[in-house]
């Protein structure tokens, strides 16, 4: 069953240690600010582990909601004798009171149907209240890597006075932009255990949408990593020849009379 079921634990660990990659190697970037999802995934894994249990208070209200309606339907009458059907003069009231009987079955049972959907719509509100602040960070960390273009690679690239601090080092633009596509994959998959703890279609579907903005923005930092890595190698400057080399290609001498 261990990998059956996200583990909040393991994701939390994940998220800790992505922190103190982008604290080493970027120690000054704002990237390392927005890593505080380490806080955020804690804080949500919990809000997604007290979803799990029911909603004790509001099952008793239910309860109690349904006996008092059994109970009042019992004490007007609405439940009429059988034998009263038999007499020609109570006949067209019998009918009137078996027919209103069904009425009141029915509603009773639309009503109880509704007191038992309003947990799902209680915890399904508290499950897109926290999608909310999931797909804002999304967007926060969508922010810190527009600006890290792999044009600025370029030898011909040429900033203006109010272009941005870049990275000119392929290999740490690479490593920036693939840390941000860690956070965005880590926050997807704090989106999914609102799916594991509450099971319901509409819930399932928010979280689908959060994890389908996260694959597509995490697909377009994956383009530029692609750019970087499929630009050409720098030219080396070849090496001086050496002495060996020089002496190979000098003429032989004549041998000493």
């Amino acid at each position: 069953m261990r990998y059956r079921t996200l583990d909040p634990k393991l994701i939390i660990e994940t998220a800790e240690r992505l922190e103190e990659r982008v604290a080493d190697r970027f120690p000054e970037a704002g990237l390392r600010g927005v890593a505080e999802l380490v806080s955020l995934s804690r804080d949500l894994a919990k809000a997604a582990k007290t979803l799990e249990a029911p909603i004790w208070w509001l099952r008793g209200i239910i309860v109690a909601a349904v006996i008092a309606g059994a109970l009042i339907f019992l004490f007007v009458g609405t439940i009429l004798p059988l034998i009263h059907i038999s007499q020609a003069d109570d006949a067209v009231q019998s009918v009137q009171g078996i027919e209103a009987t069904i009425n009141m079955i029915i509603l009773a049972v639309l009503g109880f149907l509704a007191l038992i959907r309003t947990e799902e719509r209680i915890k399904r509100k508290q499950v897109f209240r926290q999608l909310h602040g999931l797909r804002s960070l999304i967007h926060v960390i969508d922010m810190h890597q527009l600006t890290k273009d792999p044009a600025a690679l370029s030898a011909s690239f040429k900033p203006t006075a109010h272009s941005p601090a870049r990275l000119t080092n392929a290999a740490d633009l690479a490593r920036y932009l693939d840390y941000c596509s860690e956070m965005l994959s880590i926050t997807g998959k704090i989106a999914a255990l609102f799916a594991q703890s509450v099971n319901d279609a509409v819930v399932i579907d928010g979280v689908n949408d959060i994890e389908n903005l996260a694959s597509n923005l995490s697909r377009k930092i994956w383009q530029k990593i692609t750019l970087i890595d499929g630009r050409p190698a720098a030219p080396q400057p070849s090496p001086a020849p050496g002495l060996a080399s020089q002496a190979a290609r000098l003429p032989p001498r004549a041998p000493a009379p």
